[in-house]
């Protein structure tokens, strides 16, 4: 084999293993698009603020395509040491595991189609032109450095199809609940608690109904229209549409589609703020749902946040909740809760309602935000004529929601307090008073990255947040930099700095905790950040 032999070959392998790395970091650009909703100026600010123009693997492919460009040193070293570096990169992004990893949906099968036919082509076309098949290698590493500007381009050569698409199935979607006009649809939105509330009332209500409700977090417009579309079937009776919003008249989107009679708002706090900017705007959007009510409708509120006490609701009937500790506030709610106890095996709590109601409950779920979000169910449940020993079974019998404050035993004696699905400053403190208060002999860790999207509250947030941590754990176990710093501030000197431990991710932190704690101990999982944060 002679020398040019040998140099064609390695060009042939440097090309097609940047085809293959190109494809492998285009696919982990869409993942990122698609967590950030396919919006490019979401997917932009991420890519700005987390430092991924600098990560190694970019960092690696830039010495690569360096290499490629010494013309002092000979080709055959350059372009085998470049594929090298290539080979290994892609190998790496293979291997990689995500938290969130990227769903093929037909739309994320599209940009992916585009994405890649948009990267291949440049360098072909090159090559053909050149005649040079470095060339076209060159133009390829180049690629996979600029790579989001391919998911970006793609986003938006897509827009006008996915508007036509989207289109079709909204009206397809409008079509099915015409269809239906005995089906009572329930909206619930809020800055938090909506998952959980949606899951509690849909156990309740299939004791007396055919009820469904939209899956997982399926709360966007295009996420209900797949339930209708998919799911919906001609002798549904109820059906639970929750209602997420990421700036002012989404609620209002998925509204005008299902036209509901019932709407549950369960919180109005300081969630997103970095996209909604205030409480104010937050609160402006989850009442968009209120407002769409018809005139014989009910808006069921949870007044445990000032924003949605303060907000008055005047176009229909409104009942309130509050499961707090503020007399005040409880005494002007219309379902409120006492004698509350809690127990390794969950919750006895009284409700009070209108005209003289009282009833005594049990459930497996534990903590005020768990509470809170039982009341709403309650109250929509009797509104809606369900029989309260229905109610009541139902309760008693209550499925835990995964990641939303769930409890467990494991078979080593240790408690593990679920909570890693969106934590925010509300739930955060409602978790570490669980915490706080849960009967055992042993120690409370918590693993914890703090809390994100509050804009300009995130470092005060997080630092309160760390001092109500050296209020209620024994062992505090800080996951990643992105809150480290607050968290530690808030902390302070209340801790000893042997129970204080930084992990730089969750898999350390895990293996920290299972070395240090044991029987009798309990382990608080707070929040878990996509893959979108460090």
């Amino acid at each position: 084999m002679n020398i040019y032999t040998i140099a064609l070959a390695i060009k042939i392998l440097l090309a097609i293993s940047i085809a293959a790395d190109l494809a492998a970091v285009l696919k982990r650009s869409l993942m990122m698009l698609q967590l950030n909703s396919y919006r490019n100026e979401r997917f932009t600010r991420w890519f700005n603020q987390s430092g991924e123009s600098t990560t190694p693997w970019r960092l690696a492919v830039c010495i690569a395509l360096f290499l490629t460009l010494v013309h002092h040193l000979p080709g055959v070293f350059t372009q085998a040491a470049a594929a090298i570096i290539v080979i290994c990169n892609f190998v790496s992004l293979i291997r990689r595991r995500y938290k969130k990893p990227l769903v093929f949906t037909p739309r994320a099968k599209r940009l992916y189609a585009v994405m890649l036919g948009l990267a291949l082509i440049i360098p072909a076309i090159a090559g053909l032109i050149t005649g040079n098949l470095a060339t076209a290698c060159k133009i390829g590493l180049a690629e996979i450095v600029l790579s989001p500007l391919f998911t970006l381009t793609a986003n938006i050569l897509l827009r006008p199809v996915e508007k036509s698409i989207n289109r079709r199935y909204y009206n397809e979607a409008a079509s099915i609940l015409r269809s239906m006009p005995d089906l009572k649809v329930i909206g619930i939105t809020g800055s938090y608690g909506k998952t959980s509330t949606k899951h509690y009332l849909h156990h309740i209500l299939s004791q007396e109904f055919e009820t469904l409700m939209t899956p997982g977090s399926y709360n966007t417009t295009m996420g209900v229209i797949l339930t209708i579309r998919e799911m919906m079937r001609p002798y549904t009776q109820i059906f639970i549409a929750e209602m997420g919003a990421k700036q002012p008249g989404d609620i209002k989107e998925i509204c005008d589609l299902v036209n509901p009679e019932i709407g549950i708002i369960t919180a109005v706090g300081e969630q997103h703020l970095e996209t909604f900017g205030s409480v104010e705007n937050v609160c402006r959007t989850k009442f968009e749902l209120a407002d769409s009510l018809p005139a014989d409708g009910l808006a069921v509120i949870n007044d445990g946040f000032t924003a949605a006490r303060e907000r008055n609701v005047d176009n229909v009937k409104c009942q309130r909740y509050y499961a707090g500790n503020d007399n005040i506030t409880a005494e002007k709610s219309d379902y409120r809760v006492s004698e509350v106890t809690y127990s390794p095996d969950g919750t006895r709590f009284t409700v009070d309602g209108p005209e003289g109601y009282r009833k005594e409950f049990k459930t497996p779920l534990m903590g005020e935000c768990n509470i809170a979000n039982l009341l709403g169910a309650i109250a929509v449940s009797r509104h809606l004529g369900v029989p309260e020993q229905k109610i009541a079974y139902a309760l008693s019998t209550m499925p835990q929601v995964e990641h939303r404050l769930s409890t467990k035993r494991t078979t080593g004696g240790l408690t593990i307090i679920d909570d890693a699905f969106n934590s925010n400053p509300q739930g955060s403190s409602m978790a570490l008073d669980v915490l706080a208060m849960l009967d055992i002999p042993g120690r409370r860790f918590i693993i914890t990255p703090g809390m994100i999207e509050l804009g300009s509250r995130q470092y005060e947030a997080n630092k309160e947040f760390g001092a109500k941590i050296s209020d209620c754990a024994d062992v505090a176990i800080i996951v990643g930099q992105y809150n480290r710093e607050a968290i530690l501030e808030g902390i302070g000197d209340r801790m000893t700095e042997e129970n204080v431990i930084c992990a730089p991710d969750f898999a350390t932190a895990q293996r920290i905790m299972t070395s240090m704690a044991g029987r009798g101990d309990a382990v608080l999982y707070e929040n878990d950040l996509p893959d979108t944060f460090k």
